[in-house]
């Protein structure tokens, strides 16, 4: 009976063990696959689906500082990302082709965003261009755009040796 018992203990524990380390070895893998996707260019952002940016994005602001979390793929009331800083931001991210150009609708949607997360700041983030009615309602409704250039100054802050130029 005594030698059970210890049998028991001894399994219990190495199984506690070996639980901590799988969660230890899971966030390192995570923290070092999101330092690598923060340092990476546009021409492997034009390759990602919507929710690979969407993650992109979220690798980036937190090397830049921010705790950014991405909202569930349906039902998140207009924003893609929710970031913290000194500001709470939420972000609308639009990954399009580089002919393709970001409508006001994404506007519209993170300015809803906006008033339903109770956020400072609102942001379209894109890999392509904005029409011209999107800045307008933009400049109309303090919303702020990064273009395919803002996101590559942006990158350029995390990682200045990397260019980011589209190939």
């Amino acid at each position: 009976m005594e030698n059970t018992m210890v049998a028991f203990t001894t399994f219990f524990l190495i199984m506690i063990a070996f639980y901590f380390i799988r969660i230890v070895y899971r966030r390192l893998q995570e923290r070092t696959a999101m330092k690598r996707l923060a340092r990476s260019g546009i021409q492997y952002i034009d390759q990602m689906d919507g929710f690979q940016f969407e993650t992109y994005l979220k690798a980036l602001f937190q090397q830049l500082g921010y705790k950014a979390q991405v909202t569930p793929k349906s039902g998140d009331f207009g924003a893609d990302l929710i970031m913290k800083g000194q500001q709470k931001i939420v972000i609308q991210a639009k990954r399009y082709g580089s002919k393709n150009r970001v409508s006001l609708s994404a506007v519209q949607e993170v300015y809803g965003a906006q008033a339903y997360y109770k956020a400072d700041e609102a942001w379209v983030i894109t890999n392509s261009s904005f029409t011209k009615s999107a800045r307008a309602l933009a400049e109309a409704c303090n919303v702020q755009l990064f273009d395919c250039k803002a996101l590559q100054e942006l990158i350029l802050e995390v990682n200045p040796t990397h260019t980011a130029e589209k190939v």
